[in-house]
């Protein structure tokens, strides 16, 4: 693969001067109107909606959406758009019915909610988890494939100056606060989506060129549709007796209609929904911005898989016709995961250079927002209440300036020599494998810890357990002790040796018996639990400029749905 030509260089780090330049001028424009540790974490009341959506899309895509989505995009096709498009309707229900109740008790943090809905144990079990996953797998595993994508693209010989540069990077936008994560977003997004945009476009066009049809964007568009009809359709079929190893690994990756029964959804409400790392963006606001800010999100969502899976299918088109074949095989060792840097090695020189801003951008952003939900975690749950309770706001915000520092020098280190091995089993499979366990246990709690209220804190804790048991035993154990084909599942032949059961249905299966154990314990306990939340349908109601949003919303996402079903 070709290297960067110096405009890439120049263009790159113009890129660098500038958000880190628009970073400090926006901390020394709101230092004087700072009030204290919510300001410095959560930017409480000065991040506008444009602001706060943009640095939800910023926060959210990242080296694992560039790289792995691509990649699944040149496997199976438009399905994995659905984790893209459900994600605009969990982030309307969030919108709608959870952001009003964290805002209606004044919930900065996650722990805080379990700690003032349930008890301080489950708040304290649940803060030092999120602590773990957040810097042994999330930050680690951004900063690992974000280095090593870039690095792949600059030559392969720059991975450790690469890890230092993204970290740099990060800590300096971190220590500005949310407030300047936020705004500095806004740059963040715009340069991800032009570049995404201009990877996408030449990707179309090189299909347009290898068909010999010149560079024509919609002819490009067209024959992927006529050369690959099955990568556009939306519902992976079941598998049969005669089908294909090939065919049934799709189905596992995305079951078809099964995975619209529960799994997808809650990947998409536990992650948008009930995430320091997200919510936290939003906590700080009034209810309208708020609101605004994650339906402008959920908006941007609808148009993110052009940029994020298009390439891969693009990618899939050229070297099933007999082009990319080094690139996406490399050594002889083929990676699907390669179909976007394959794409990339073919920009023009200075595009490249924007599409390295663009892949830098969504990884910076991701880490930045990442290690100030560490420091948020870590300063209000966990210093304030237990370490030293009576903390002035200056001493908060410089704990939680040095939890950062040290959360992303801990990610170095575990990255330096990949110590998780998340080389080896995937960046995209390793995050799935240690946040998918325990998704639904934590979603169910706060699923009926905010509206049901006779939810007790015994029945949390057994939820959350349950859950990861559940789950446990669906991914790994199911299909040997109760057999391949049951009421409850089917599993398939994995390739490996072994059956397994599609993981979405796994998800939603735990999920299942997570909330009959909780309700089952809640039962037998008080009709309203003293701890619960007081709602009212006020709480719900919804301004007219923000329903034009959502019906926007929704009939974009059904438009999309008729079309590749």
């Amino acid at each position: 693969m070709s290297k960067f030509a110096n405009i890439d260089y120049i263009i790159f780090f113009v890129y660098f001067f500038v958000v880190a330049g628009y970073g400090i001028w926006i901390y020394q424009r709101k230092k004087s109107l700072s009030t204290g540790s919510k300001d410095y974490f959560l930017a409480e009341g000065s991040l506008t909606w444009w602001a706060i959506g943009a640095s939800l899309i910023a926060s959210n895509i990242s080296a694992e959406q560039f790289i792995g989505m691509s990649g699944n995009g040149f496997t199976v096709g438009v399905a994995v758009a659905a984790y893209e498009w459900i994600a605009a309707i969990a982030l309307i229900i969030v919108a709608v019915w959870f952001i009003p109740v964290y805002l209606k008790n004044k919930i900065f943090t996650m722990p805080q909610f379990l700690n003032q809905r349930f008890n301080e144990t489950t708040s304290l079990v649940m803060a030092i988890f999120w602590l773990f996953l957040y810097i042994f797998v999330n930050l680690t595993s951004i900063l690992f494939l974000g280095s090593l994508a870039i690095s792949n693209l600059a030559g392969g010989d720059h991975f450790h100056s690469i890890v230092l540069l993204l970290s740099v990077f990060a800590v300096i936008i971190t220590l500005g606060g949310m407030k300047v994560i936020g705004f500095t977003d806004v740059i963040q997004v715009v340069v991800l989506i032009i570049g995404g945009i201009a990877t996408t476009y030449v990707a179309l066009t090189m299909v347009s060129e290898h068909f010999g049809l010149g560079k024509d964007l919609v002819a490009g568009f067209k024959l992927l549709m006529k050369d690959s009809p099955d990568h556009f359709k939306l519902i992976v079929d079941r598998p049969h007796v005669g089908s294909s190893q090939n065919d049934i690994n799709k189905y596992l990756m995305l079951p078809g209609l099964g995975m619209y029964l529960a799994g997808i959804w809650i990947v998409n409400l536990n992650y948008w929904g009930c995430n320091q790392y997200i919510t936290q963006r939003a906590l700080g606001a009034d209810l309208k911005t708020a609101r605004t800010g994650i339906l402008f999100a959920g908006f941007l969502k609808l148009f993110m898989p052009v940029i994020v899976m298009l390439p891969g299918i693009a990618a899939y088109v050229l070297y099933k016709n007999g082009a990319l074949q080094q690139e996406m095989a490399p050594g002889g060792h083929f990676n699907a995961d390669n179909a976007y840097s394959a794409i990339l090695g073919y920009l023009p020189d200075g595009i490249k250079g924007m599409s390295l801003a663009a892949l830098t951008a969504a990884i910076v952003a991701s880490l930045a927002g990442k290690a100030n939900s560490i420091a948020t975690i870590f300063t209000l749950d966990i210093y304030k209440k237990y370490l030293k309770k009576d903390a002035s706001e200056k001493n908060m915000v410089n704990v939680g300036k040095i939890t950062i520092v040290l959360a992303i020098g801990l990610s170095i280190l575990f990255t330096w020599n990949d110590m998780l091995g998340i080389g080896g089993e995937g960046g995209f499979t390793f995050i799935q494998k240690y946040t998918g366990f325990i998704s639904p246990g934590v979603f169910a709690m706060f699923l009926l810890g905010m509206f049901w209220k006779r939810t007790t804190g015994a029945a949390a804790i057994a939820g959350l357990l349950t859950g990861f048991i559940m789950s446990v035993i669906f991914n790994n154990y199911a299909p040997s002790w109760f057999g391949h084909d049951t009421w409850l599942y089917t599993a398939y032949p994995n390739g490996h040796g072994t059956y397994e059961i599609p993981f979405q249905i796994c998800m939603g299966l735990a999920f299942l018996f997570t909330m009959l154990v909780m309700v089952g314990m809640s039962l037998a306990g008080p009709k309203i639990n003293p701890k619960s939340f007081v709602l009212d349908r006020a709480m719900f109601k919804v301004e007219p400029s923000v329903m034009v949003l959502i019906v926007v919303t929704i009939l974009l996402f059904s438009a999309l749905y008729v079309r590749f079903w």
